[in-house]
This record gives structure tokens, sequence and C-alpha cells, in this order.
């Protein structure tokens, strides 16, 4: 499919070309391990496999790279097996990475107790300060690593900024583009060379699959994730593809109304007494919102607040929320609430990704806006 037709119309074409045998719309599952073979090395369609290939797979990671404006996306197991074959495909024991002071916890636990294990280094820089992340460069600096929006203090990154410190220092930028969705931003089109997702969230958007993703330009890189992804095996199954290229087809349609209701939502919180602060990038007042307005077509769902009280009030805010759901992850149809600090980031306790104790996290979803801000109120108090 052209890259010249709308993202509207890639989300629900790219890849989703119709059955050849039968003619059914939707790709179908192949949920098979092995594939007959026309004699020694004669494969169909070049499947052999499925750790290696499989025909549902193929046709998300069409779907992805087509989305993301690169040349081939690759589909993991989760977001997590994602990050770990591409900081195994970039890195070697001694190599350095620059990351975030705002980054998911898993991510940080995956430098600071698995890949720091291997030799790998990492320094910690906000890199919502472009003379920061230039200042944290090594000799020994092979990779920069962004979230943005961040995860969970809503911080954001000058992709195109940090992408020149990149390019003169000659280190890839890898951008964790999970929060805003290719619909909301796509790095690659601003200097990233390698984008990551957890398709769980905005992606699959129904709580109901974990999946992960790498898009890339560069077809040499490309080749060497591809060798990663088979020779380590977290791949994505077939049935997992298929839950998150269904979900891709409404991503749009969805994000329009994330964005919506968390406007709304961070409208309400702004005014609320028992709030001291909102994070937020669609607010004027919000240290990244210019920069955000100029590399995002709209906010996201996300918004962080901190409470009045401090840490047990932020935990009783989350324990009185109805409509909202107590729980991790983010991006699916129904809105979540949590407390980072004890949830999702608790292994960022005691190290500089510690996030405030009374911060809480919603992950607002396509309810009536009405309801969400009712039930924000009352939990409130």
């Amino acid at each position: 499919m052209s890259d010249q037709h709308s993202f509207e119309t890639l989300a629900i074409h790219a890849g989703n070309t119709a059955d050849p045998l039968t003619g059914a719309v939707v790709p179908p599952i192949y949920q098979v391990s092995t594939y007959k073979q026309d004699g020694v090395g004669g494969l169909r369609g070049g499947y052999e496999y499925s750790r290696s290939a499989n025909p549902t797979r193929t046709a998300l990671e069409e779907n992805l790279a087509a989305l993301e404006g690169g040349r081939r996306g690759l589909a993991f197991a989760s977001g997590l097996a994602a990050e770990d074959c591409l900081l195994r495909t970039l890195l070697t024991p001694g190599d350095h990475v620059v990351i975030p002071n705002d980054a998911y916890g898993g991510t940080f636990r995956l430098f600071a107790k698995v890949a720091s294990r291997w030799g790998v280094e990492f320094s910690v820089a906000d890199t919502c300060d472009v003379s920061a992340v230039r200042a944290a460069l090594t000799p020994r600096t092979k990779a920069i690593w962004v979230e943005t929006p961040s995860n969970p203090l809503l911080g954001i990154t000058d992709i195109a900024a940090v992408a020149g410190v990149a390019r003169q220092a000659g280190v890839r930028l890898v951008v964790d583009n999970t929060f805003a969705s290719p619909y909301l931003q796509q790095p690659l089109s601003l200097g990233a060379d390698v984008v990551v997702h957890s398709t769980t969230k905005y992606m699959g958007g129904h709580s109901d699959v974990v999946g992960g993703a790498l898009v890339v330009s560069d077809p040499g890189l490309a080749e060497e994730l591809a060798y990663h992804q088979n020779a380590m095996g977290a791949v994505a199954g077939p049935f997992d593809a298929w839950l998150v290229l269904r979900g891709i087809k409404t991503l749009a349609v969805r994000m329009d109304r994330h964005d919506e209701n968390a406007t709304k939502a961070a409208d309400l919180l702004t005014r609320h007494p028992k709030v001291t602060q909102v994070l937020y990038p669609g607010l004027p007042e919000h240290p990244g919102h210019e920069v955000a307005a100029k590399q995002m077509k709209a906010f996201g769902g996300m918004v962080s607040f901190r409470v009045a009280g401090g840490e047990e009030a932020a935990v009783e805010v989350c324990n009185r929320a109805k409509l909202f759901t107590l729980g991790e992850s983010l991006g699916g149809v129904e809105s979540l609430i949590e407390h980072p600090g004890r949830m999702t980031h608790a292994s960022t306790a005691g190290s500089l990704l510690e996030v405030p104790a009374d911060l809480v996290r919603l992950s607002v979803g396509i309810e009536n806006a009405d309801d969400l801000l009712a039930d924000l109120t009352q939990a409130l108090g």
C-alpha cells in the first residue's frame, strides 16, 4: 500500500491484504509452528518456522512500518522484549547509553538490573534539556534513549533537537513512542533511528493483549534487529499479532477521544483545590507545551497530577475512584488510575528516577467525559 495514503487509511489497510484463498478481508490467524516445504529449501512465501516468520505477524509488522513511516517493523512478545532485543543488537559490554530521568520503571529495571550485569553502563539525564543530553555523552556512548511524552511525569523531549545531538556524536537515537502512538507523533520523521512501542497500550487499545514493537528506517539496522529477533525468539504470537492489528484499525478515532477526554480531565484538575500540580502537555503552562504542539498532532490521553496531603492522600484518591479502574498499564478504552510510586515505578525507588510520592497517574479512556469528571471529583473528595 502506498505510504501516500492518510494515517486512518493506512491503519485499516496496510498489511491487511485479503486472504488469497477465501477472500477474507481480515488476515487469518496462522496458528501454526511449521510449514510444508516443496522440496528441501522450497519455502512457500519464505515461511519455514513461526519463530522466524508467521504470516499474521508479517501483516502486523508491515502495518507498523507504514504507520511510523519506517522501512521495517518488528513485533515482539512484549514491549520489554522489544527493548531487550534492541539493546543486545546495538550494544556490547562496555558501551554506554544515556537514559531519561523520567522513564518507565520496567525500562529502568532492564538497564539497572539486567543490562548492567552484561557490562552496559548508563547515565541519567533530563532529556527535556538538550544541553543535559549533550553533557551526558561519553566516548563510549552508543545510544540516547528518550520517552516523549515520558512516563509518568509527561515530560516532552524535542526529538529533532536531540536527533541533532545524536547525529553529531555518531550515536543512535531511540524514541519510546508508546504514550503518543504513531497517530500523534512519528519520531522517525524527526530524526530518530529507532521507534519503540509497547503495543499492549494504545496500539492494542483494549487491555487484552501484551506485545511490543520496533520500527526502523535503516535497512542495515533492520536486518540486524531481525536476526536478533529470530535468534532470541521473543516474538509476537499469531493471535497476539492479530489482536494488535485489529486494535490499530480504530487507533485514530480512539486517540481523538482519549485526547478530548484527557483535556477535560486536566482542566478540571487544574481548578481543584486538592491538586497541587497537573502534568499534561496540552496545558499552556506545561514547560514542554510548545515543543509538544510542534511535534505532536494532539497531546494524548495520559494525565498525571500531584495531591495535597502527600503519599497517603494520593493513595486514597486511587482507592476511592470507581469508574477509573485501579490498575497498572494504560492506553485501553477504559480509564485507569494508579499510584506510580507503589505500582508501575516501584523499581525506581531510591534512584535518580524515583517518582514523587504524591503523584497519581491517569490513563483517560473513551467513556463519557462527564462520567469521568464526576468520578474524579468524588475521588478527590
